[in-house]
């Protein structure tokens, strides 16, 4: 995927399909099979797009971790992975904030994190601009195992509300 000067990219996606919590700790909740499988197709998916973040921005929750690593296991590929409780505990804002924190000087930032902070981030900063087919993707819900690929003008740092474009949304699936 070629970039013009100054262009990011942010894929924010939803953690695979998880266990339901059994009277255990949410944070601990683990990726069922099928979980499993989705996030394998996630990451061929990410590797037939050519979207290689410089940084992942991951939850600290088991379920986003095994998500990632699945991703990986499919070939997706990362220069830095970093987990952050905010993403976990966080509301769409947070997550931003994040970003703004943590982008420094990278071209391609991946987050996975959880709903509703994904859908809610993904609509504030789109705000209706880009593909209307993503658009009308996305607004059939943000599934798990969701990727929403956001064109990015501004530096992480000064990344607002509407400072971005809606190119693609995806739902992967096995298709086992």
């Amino acid at each position: 995927m070629s970039k013009a000067a100054g262009e990011k990219t942010l894929v924010l996606m939803r953690h695979s399909k998880a266990a339901q919590g059994l009277g255990g700790p949410d944070h601990d909740r683990r990726l069922t099979e099928r979980g499993h499988r989705d996030a394998e197709s996630a990451g061929a998916w990410l590797r037939e797009q050519g979207l290689v973040p410089d940084l992942v921005i991951c939850s600290t929750a088991v379920r986003t971790r095994q998500t990632w690593d699945a991703a990986c296991h499919g070939g997706a590929q990362a220069e830095f992975v970093e987990f952050r409780k905010k993403v976990y505990h966080g509301d769409a804002g947070e997550v931003l904030e994040t970003i703004r924190e943590d982008g420094a000087d990278m071209s391609t930032i991946l987050v996975v994190g959880h709903n509703p902070a994904m859908a809610e981030l993904t609509s504030l900063l789109a705000d209706g601009e880009g593909s209307s087919e993503a658009h009308e993707a996305l607004s059939a819900g943000f599934a798990t195992t969701g990727l929403a690929v956001l064109k990015c003008t501004a530096d992480w740092a000064a990344l607002e509300p509407g400072g971005c474009e809606l190119l693609r949304f995806h739902v992967s699936r096995d298709p086992q």
